[in-house]
């Protein structure tokens, strides 16, 4: 027996946010209407796929995506996985870290933070499992 959480399933995307150095909230990623879906498999394989889900985009606007899968390991709070194949093809052959943290049923992935336009932007994706494996 382990008390370690179960993360084999699929998982829809419930709210993505980004802030700041100093904790101010940055445009929602992916949009004010993301979708995405997480899968994890008890053989050690994930995808996730993400984007922004409005129908249309205003003028000049372009859609956020993103993807990737590879092999993952993950030790009840930090998930790394192998990257083998991506929508960016610099994340190929990358480990993408994860911290995680559940509240409730939903899973919440925090990775690094990443360079911005105003300097470093953190990320939070909530999932909800929708589906076991």
């Amino acid at each position: 027996m382990t008390d370690k959480p179960d993360i084999v399933g699929t998982w829809r995307l419930v709210a993505a946010v980004a802030r700041d150095a100093a904790g101010g909230a940055l445009p929602t990623p992916f949009g004010p209407r993301g979708m995405g879906r997480v899968v994890f498999t008890t053989e050690g394989r994930m995808m996730a796929v993400l984007c922004d889900g409005r129908p249309s985009l205003p003028a000049g606007m372009a859609r956020d995506y993103s993807s990737y899968c590879g092999n993952y390991t993950f030790d009840g709070s930090r998930l790394v996985t192998r990257v083998d194949a991506a929508s960016d093809p610099a994340r190929i052959g990358t480990d993408q870290v994860r911290d995680v943290r559940f509240e409730g049923d939903r899973m919440i992935l925090r990775p690094p933070p990443r360079p911005g336009a105003g300097g470093p932007e953190q990320r939070e994706i909530t999932w909800e499992r929708i589906a076991p494996d």
